[in-house]
């Protein structure tokens, strides 16, 4: 099942003469830039936004396969912190990130732009999703039926350990109550405390750092034991004292839980 499905991926591909995909480091849209560039006839753009919302990881990241791979890649700048309907973060910051995002990349591409949207991303709420069908941008994993579960079998069978390894990895500007004006020095932040945590716990599935209206949260899978969970709170609760920023304690992971109005997300 999983050749057969890289193999209409890439029928999918050569259907057209060249594209381009927007690539932000995650497994989705890094396995589809790598189908598509070992196995496809098409000419293939790789297009990378580098934004403050954007961890430093996922950045090397795509640097690192596109260089070990050779891909064509161009890094540009989505200009979204240019957008005041993004800065305010509203219910639907995701619809303007992606509005700025597309139309970014297709003023530097020729042809079809692509994403690593899939099959399990229909079910919830993406209102990117919207700006995406705006802008004309196609989604080949849907188009073929692949879930996530198919990409990760498919990460696995093509020996991409780092990528089978990653686990889900929403924009900083995610973990934002909404409500709460995005800010670079926020997202910096948020990004320093998830890298301290994943260093001292470094098995964690989830690893969410909240800016709240009540203060910052850390939210991880499973809280530790009592020595290791007071460990883990006396440096967080440090980093934040360093910053002026009320460190609000350790919780559970909650999906959706830096948005309000019901709204589920990240």
């Amino acid at each position: 099942m999983t050749l057969l499905k890289v193999k209409q991926l890439v029928e999918y591909f050569d259907q057209f003469e060249h594209f381009s995909i927007a690539v932000s480091g995650g497994i989705d849209s890094m396995l589809l830039a790598y189908i598509a560039n070992r196995f496809s006839k098409a000419k293939v753009k790789t297009v990378h936004a580098f934004s403050p919302a954007v961890p430093e990881a996922a950045f090397e990241r795509v640097k690192q396969h596109a260089q070990r791979y050779n891909w064509n890649l161009h890094i540009i700048n989505a200009r979204e912190f240019d957008d005041p309907n993004y800065i305010n973060n509203p219910v639907n910051r995701c619809y303007f990130c992606k509005s700025n995002l597309y139309s970014r990349i297709s003023e530097h591409s020729e042809g079809v732009v692509f994403s690593g949207t899939n099959l399990d991303d229909l079910d919830d709420y993406r209102p990117g999703l919207e700006a995406a069908k705006e802008q004309k941008v196609k989604h080949p994993y849907v188009e073929v039926g692949i879930d996530k579960a198919s990409i990760y079998a498919i990460a696995k069978h093509y020996g991409l350990t780092q990528l089978h390894a990653l686990p889900a990895q929403p924009c900083l500007a995610s973990r934002v109550e909404t409500g709460i004006k995005i800010d670079a020095n926020d997202l910096g932040f948020i990004n320093k405390i998830e890298e301290k945590t994943r260093k001292i716990l470094p098995n964690l599935k989830n690893v969410r750092c909240r800016i709240t209206h009540q203060g910052t949260f850390l939210e991880i899978d499973k809280l530790p034991d009592n020595k290791l969970f007071q460990h883990l709170s006396n440096d967080l609760s440090g980093l934040c004292e360093q910053e002026g920023r009320i460190f609000s304690g350790i919780r559970t992971y909650q999906k959706g839980s830096a948005f309000i109005n019901g709204v589920v997300h990240a």
